[in-house]
C-alpha cells in the first residue's frame, strides 16, 4: 500500500479543540499538536498514514480523515500513545465526471424538485460570479469577507474565510496556478452568498460556504452549490468536489459518494494532557447523549432554540 509522503519531523502547533455543544463553542483547551490532514484519495483507498517520529515539545497527534477501517492499526502501531476518537463520519464529496444532467439523475426525485424549486424561487435568472476567471481575486476576497463577517461561522465558530494580507496572498497564489475557484451570489447587486474551494490537484476541497443571514429564508448557500456544481461539470477542469471532515445535510444533498472516517487525537501519557484529552472525551459522550435523548421529542424545538 503507497503511503502518504509526509515531513520528517511534523509541525507541531498550539491547537484550541472546543468544547461545542451544536454551534456555540463553551470553552476551549488547548495542546500542541501535530496536525496529519489524511486526503480524499487517502480516505477513499483506505492508506494509513505514517506518522514520524514526535519533538519533545508536542503533546501528541490530531489526525483529521483518518479511514475508521484502519483505527486498530494506528492504535496498535502505535502503543505509548493514548487514542480518543474525536468524531466518526462520513466524508462525502462529489464526482465531477459526466454531465451535470447525469449527476442531477443520481438524486431523488424529490430533491430535484426541492433544488430546482429553490432556484426559480431565487429568481430566473441568477447573478453568479467566478474566479479567478472574473478578474483579480482581491476583489472576491473582499465581497467574500463581507459576507464571511456575518455569518454564524464566523460569529460563533471563528470559522470564517481568512482575512489579512497573508490570506489574500495565498489565495492569489493559488489563482495564478488555476488552483482554486470562488464564486459570489448576488441578490439586486448585493453579494448575500460566497464559496470558496481551494485545489489539490484534479480535487476541489470545500473550504468556505457562507451566506448573509438575512436572506436565509431564500437558501442563498444552497442555490450556490447548485450553481457551482453546474460550472464545474460544465468546465470539466476537476474530477472530484471534496467536501471534507464533518457531516451535515447539506454535504449529503451535493454529494455522490462517501469514506467512512474519524478524527483521532493520539497523545503522550502526561497527565496534563491525559486531563484534557478525557475531558474533551467525556463531554463529546455527554452531547451526544444528550441528542440522542432530545431527538423527535418535545425539548427538540427548546435545544434548537438555546442552539441560537
Amino acid at each position: 500500500m503507497v503511503q502518504p509522503r509526509l515531513r520528517a519531523r511534523p509541525v507541531t502547533a498550539a491547537v484550541a479543540l472546543p468544547f461545542r455543544v451544536g454551534a456555540r463553542t463553551l470553552w476551549r483547551v488547548r495542546l500542541r499538536l501535530a496536525r496529519v490532514a489524511v486526503s480524499l484519495e487517502q480516505a477513499q483507498a483506505g492508506t494509513v498514514p505514517r506518522l514520524p517520529a514526535l519533538g519533545s515539545e508536542s503533546d501528541g497527534y490530531l489526525i483529521t480523515s483518518l479511514p475508521e477501517e484502519r483505527l486498530p492499526d494506528v492504535r496498535a502501531a502505535h502503543p505509548e500513545l493514548r487514542p480518543f476518537v474525536r468524531q466518526l463520519y462520513r466524508r462525502n464529496f462529489a464526482s465531477l465526471e459526466g454531465s451535470f444532467d447525469d449527476y442531477l439523475a443520481g438524486f431523488s426525485a424529490k430533491s430535484r424538485s426541492t433544488l430546482k424549486r429553490k432556484v426559480r424561487k431565487f429568481g430566473e435568472t441568477l447573478d453568479v460570479r467566478a474566479w479567478p476567471s472574473s478578474g483579480d481575486v482581491g476583489e472576491f476576497h473582499r465581497l467574500a469577507r463581507s459576507v464571511s463577517a456575518k455569518t454564524y461561522q464566523e460569529k460563533l465558530l471563528g470559522a470564517g474565510l481568512p482575512d489579512g494580507p497573508e490570506a489574500l496572498a495565498r489565495m492569489r497564489e493559488l489563482a495564478a496556478r488555476d488552483a482554486m475557484r470562488g464564486w459570489i451570489l448576488f441578490l439586486e447587486g448585493k453579494p448575500v452568498s460566497y464559496l470558496y474551494a481551494p485545489a489539490e490537484g484534479p480535487t476541489l476541497i470545500y473550504s468556505h460556504l457562507g451566506y448573509d443571514p438575512d436572506f436565509a429564508d431564500l437558501s442563498p448557500g444552497t442555490v450556490l452549490q447548485y450553481e457551482a456544481m453546474r460550472q464545474l461539470f460544465a468546465e470539466g477542469r476537476f474530477a472530484l468536489f471534496d467536501f471534507t471532515e464533518g457531516e451535515g445535510q447539506h454535504k449529503r444533498q451535493f454529494g455522490t459518494g462517501a469514506a467512512d472516517c474519524v478524527d483521532l487525537l493520539l497523545v503522550r501519557p502526561a497527565l496534563r494532557t491525559l486531563a484534557a484529552a478525557y475531558a474533551l472525551d467525556r463531554f463529546d459522550a455527554a452531547v451526544a447523549l444528550a441528542k440522542r435523548a432530545v431527538k423527535g421529542g418535545p425539548l427538540e424545538k427548546l435545544a434548537a432554540r438555546l442552539r441560537r
